[in-house]
């Protein structure tokens, strides 16, 4: 926006200064040259022999003027000048925090995250200021870094299924004597594949925008729809489903949250145990909170794997199983649903086995 160059805030804090300044002096010098007129007349009278008692001679009010006013002036003019040079240098230094602020801002501006304040001495509103303009540039920095990897990472698994489908078309072109049947069934499996893959990719953006309407939602019908949609999976996987639970009351979308059950549903049947599996899926209430746990037994998962399970694109070789890989956001999309729906995510290992996934949301209000 462009804007009619104005005053510096410095100039004008420095001219409220000594506006101030000459004001309290003016003030002052005229409270006593009020209470020097009251004891002093306009004309002097000489006092005469005999009378009585009387206070010496002195002064009359035209020498006062003469004498005061000048005095008064210089005064006055004594204290435009201290306030001037004391506001300009009082201001300037009261103001240089929001200069490194300022720069700081320019600097982000122009593409550089990296930067920070770091604004020394004791809390007050511009260290706060500073404080808190730190932080953003923290949560931009990393925002920033993990669209990165994210753009990086989508880019090369969106790229895998075109070049497997170029390389079945060369060879279907190369050999004119092929399966036919066969090479459709390979496309159609890597067209399924690139689809999964968009339809992933616009449900994390739609997470991360919040572009969604809120409603009022039993995250335990999500949960229980969830395990029922996912029962004939885990039948053939061998694995048990055994859902409990209260009502969960919370505001949000029924869409994304029964996608962020199934997403937990899902990854807990197919990263499992080979064979007799279970799956637990609760939901409670705690003060403040709906919770939603999902739990499976299987591998072990180690502390380093387990830092990466909600970063989009990272599976864990230990997690999966060779007949269903997957896309590699299905955590990711759960944490995005949970933080767009003001939640979090936590994800705890089991001694035995297998993962712990919790889910938090605010529970919802009781006048909705």
């Amino acid at each position: 926006m462009d804007r009619q160059p104005g005053w510096s805030v410095r100039l004008k804090l420095t001219l409220s200064y000594a506006a101030v300044i000459m004001l309290s002096g003016g003030m002052l010098l005229a409270v006593v040259w009020v209470f020097l007129l009251r004891y002093v007349p306009a004309v002097m009278r000489t006092p005469t022999p005999g009378s009585g008692p009387h206070w010496p001679a002195g002064p009359d009010r035209a020498a006062l003027v003469s004498a005061f006013a000048p005095k008064a002036a210089a005064m006055l003019v004594f204290l435009l000048f201290f306030g001037l040079v004391g506001g300009w240098i009082l201001a300037g230094s009261m103001l240089s925090p929001l200069t490194r602020i300022t720069n700081a801002t320019r600097l982000a501006a122009n593409g550089s995250l990296s930067h920070r304040v770091h604004l020394e001495g004791r809390q007050d509103e511009f260290r706060e200021l500073a404080d808190a303009f730190d932080t953003m540039l923290e949560r931009l920095e990393a925002h920033d870094a993990e669209q990165q990897r994210f753009a990086a990472n989508a880019s090369h698994e969106l790229r895998t299924p075109l070049a497997i489908t170029q390389t079945l078309l060369d060879v279907a072109r190369n050999d004119k004597d092929g399966d036919t049947g066969e090479l459709i069934d390979r496309l159609r499996y890597v067209n399924t594949r690139a689809i999964d893959l968009t339809e992933a990719l616009l449900l994390l953006s739609r997470a991360n925008q919040r572009a969604f309407t809120r409603g009022h939602v039993d995250l335990s019908l999500a949960a229980e729809e969830a395990t029922e949609t996912l029962l004939a999976l885990a039948e053939k996987h061998g694995v048990a489903l055994e859902t409990s639970g209260d009502q969960a009351p919370t505001i949000g979308s029924h869409a994304l949250l029964l996608q962020m059950a199934t997403n937990l549903v899902h990854n807990a049947i197919v990263h499992n145990l080979p064979e007799q599996g279970t799956v637990w899926v609760r939901t409670s209430v705690e003060p403040g909170n709906v919770v939603l746990t999902v739990e499976n037994t299987g591998e072990k998962v180690t502390p380093q794997a387990l830092s990466t399970l909600t970063e989009p694109f990272q599976r864990g070789s230990q997690r999966i199983r060779t007949d269903h890989a997957g896309v590699g956001l299905g955590l990711a999309i759960v944490k995005s649903i949970a933080q767009a729906h003001d939640g979090s995510l936590t994800l705890t290992p089991r001694a035995a086995g297998g993962l712990i996934v919790t889910v938090k949301l605010p529970v919802a209000p009781l006048d909705q």
